[in-house]
C-alpha cells in the first residue's frame, strides 16, 4: 500500500488483509520505534481488526534506523508470511523503506570512519554544506535527497567515497525482487489531503502529542540521529524548549506534514507499476482485491 500520508492506507491496507487471508507488515521508518505512538500515527492494537501487525516497536528510542537491517527483517517477515499460506500486505508512508523491500536493492558496505568523518562535518559545516557537496558529486541524488535530510546526505556520501561510484547508481532497479508483488496507491486530491493533514494533526496534539514527546526527550529522543528528525516530533521539542509556540509547533507540523506528503506523491507517481485508487471510491477494495488477483497472489 502506498500513497501520501493521511491519503487513508491503513484502512485499505486492513480491508485488504481481511480480504485476502493477509497479515500486515510496517514499512513506515518511523513506527519501528517504541513509543512514538501518536506522531507517527501508529495504529492502536484496539484497532487493528484482530489483525496481526509485524515490524512495529522494534527500536529503543535512541537507537539508529538501517534501511539494510529492515529491508532483511521486512523479507523474513514476507517468507514466513507466505509459507503460512498468508498474503503480506505492507503498508508505511517511507518510500525508500518501500523500495528497498520490494525492489533489487543491495547496499554497499559501510565505513564507520568515513561516517563518523562526515557526521562531524554536519554538525560543524551544516546540512546545506553537505548537500552541496553531494550535489557537485552526484546531482540525481541530490536531487533525490531533501537538504535537511542529513543522514541520508551523509549516507550518500559515505557511498560515494566507499566505491568511487555516484550514490544514485546503487538506488533500486524498478523490478521486483519478488515477482509475486502489487503496490496499491491510494490516490486522493491535493485539496482533500491538506483538509485530512490538518485534522490529523490537531487531533494528534488533542490526544496528548505534547506529553509524548516530553516522554521521548526524557528517554533520550535528542540523541537519535533518526527519530529526531520525525516531523512534528522536532517542533514539539522547539515548543518544550521555549523556541516556538504551541500554535507555532502545530502550524509548522501541519506544513512539514504537507510538503512530506507531496514528495511522497511525486515518489510513488514516477513508479508505472502502480495501481491508483481513488480513497473515496465506494469500490477501492474491490479494485484493489482484482489487482492483487490479476498477478496470483
Amino acid at each position: 500500500m502506498v500513497g501520501a500520508t493521511a491519503a487513508g492506507k491503513t484502512s485499505l491496507s486492513l480491508d485488504l488483509a481481511e480480504a485476502l487471508d493477509g497479515e500486515i507488515i510496517n514499512t513506515d521508518a518511523m513506527q519501528v520505534y517504541r513509543g512514538m505512538d501518536i506522531g507517527t500515527a501508529k495504529l492502536p492494537v484496539a484497532e487493528r481488526r484482530g489483525i496481526p501487525h509485524h515490524l512495529l516497536d522494534l527500536l529503543d528510542i535512541a537507537e539508529p534506523a538501517s534501511v539494510a537491517d529492515f529491508q532483511r527483517l521486512a523479507r523474513d517477515e514476507i517468507a514466513m508470511l507466505r509459507k503460512a499460506g498468508k498474503t503480506p500486505v505492507l503498508v508505511g508512508g517511507s518510500a525508500l523503506y518501500t523500495r528497498a523491500i520490494l525492489d533489487r536493492f543491495d547496499f554497499p558496505g559501510t565505513s564507520d570512519e568515513i561516517r563518523e568523518r562526515l557526521e562531524r562535518e554536519l554538525e560543524t559545516a551544516g546540512e546545506k554544506a553537505l548537500h552541496d557537496r553531494l550535489r557537485a558529486l552526484d546531482p540525481v541524488a541530490a536531487e533525490r535527497i531533501e537538504i535537511d535530510n542529513g543522514r541520508r546526505v551523509v549516507r550518500a556520501l559515505e557511498v560515494i567515497e566507499l566505491t568511487g561510484e555516484p550514490f544514485s547508481a546503487r538506488l533500486p532497479e524498478q523490478v521486483y525482487h519478488d515477482p509475486a508483488s502489487i503496490q496499491i496507491g491510494v490516490d486522493i486530491s491535493r485539496e482533500s489531503l491538506d483538509v485530512r493533514i490538518r485534522q490529523r494533526v490537531a487531533e494528534m496534539f488533542e490526544s496528548g502529542f505534547v506529553d509524548e514527546v516530553a516522554r521521548l526527550l526524557e528517554a533520550g529522543l535528542g540523541r537519535s540521529r533518526t527519530a529526531a528528525k520525525a516531523i512534528g516530533y522536532q517542533e514539539v521539542a522547539a515548543y518544550l524548549s521555549g523556541e516556538m509556540t504551541l500554535e507555532g509547533a502545530m502550524e509548522r507540523t501541519a506544513i512539514k506534514t504537507r510538503q512530506f506528503a507531496r514528495r511522497q506523491d511525486a515518489w510513488f507517481r514516477k513508479d508505472p507499476r502502480v495501481v491508483w485508487v481513488s480513497y473515496d471510491d465506494p469500490f477501492r477494495l474491490e479494485k484493489a482485491v482484482a489487482a492483487v488477483r490479476a498477478v496470483g497472489m
